[in-house]
């Protein structure tokens, strides 16, 4: 039996990346190609394609290829970000049978269909949301030096943007279980809840914009907070 490594393209430069993605839609004779597709044929992973130029159509559009729509005219991220509002909605990951309308725009049936299986299609939309984590991926680039407070010496260097972009809030709802972290309150035990996600050590003080420097509050205890909670 001969052993083989298969190559990956994990620490490949864009332009590698950019012709595989060319390679594999010119394989299946397209002038685009979907994250599932390039999945099941491309030398690399959809999700480190995603993480290095910021979403799929944005990769597609820099290696000179059309955008990767479905014979019904949806992109993956129209997939994702209905099932992230979806989600957030629900305040708890959605069952398939709950995939429909009125509540979602398209049925799980799509998902299946595009993703292989309604298991696939989770496993991508998380790689979606995680492959945010440095906000560069929600186009959020960091931010420059701002003037520092008068009660500081030296200006604060900044390594991300005030801004909370969907996705980051989205993982930090789903991390702290959609509930208030300061009184527990939760749309799902009390209907109408509000709830924002904000800045534990303040902007205005150096705080970054990291996942661990965010927390889930609800409206009211956000209420008077000042400077203490500020975003």
């Amino acid at each position: 039996m001969k052993f083989e490594l298969n190559e990956t393209l994990r620490g490949a430069s864009d332009e590698e990346l950019l012709e595989d993605l060319c390679q594999s839609a010119k394989s299946i004779g397209r002038d685009t190609i979907t994250r599932a597709e390039y999945e099941q044929i491309g030398r690399g992973h959809p999700c480190t394609i995603h993480r290095r130029f910021g979403s799929w159509t944005n990769a597609l559009k820099r290696a000179g290829l059309q955008p990767s729509r479905s014979k019904i005219g949806i992109t993956d991220e129209e997939l994702f970000d209905n099932l992230k509002s979806l989600w957030i909605s629900l305040g708890r990951q959605p069952s398939y049978s709950e995939v429909k309308a009125p509540n979602s725009r398209f049925s799980s049936g799509t998902y299946e269909n595009r993703f292989g299986s309604w298991s696939k299609a989770r496993r991508s939309f998380i790689e979606w949301v995680n492959s945010g984590a440095e906000d560069k991926a929600d186009g959020l680039e960091p931010a420059p030096t701002e003037i520092a407070p008068a009660n500081q010496v030296g200006p604060i260097k900044r390594r991300t943007r005030r801004e909370i972009s969907d996705r980051q809030r989205f993982r930090v709802l789903v991390r702290d279980g959609f509930r208030c972290t300061a009184c527990g309150a939760s749309p799902l035990t009390l209907p109408g809840t509000e709830l924002h996600v904000d800045h534990i050590s303040p902007w205005s003080e150096g705080g970054e914009t990291t996942d661990d420097n965010l927390k889930c509050r609800c409206a009211q205890c956000n209420l008077g907070k000042g400077n203490a909670f500020s975003a």
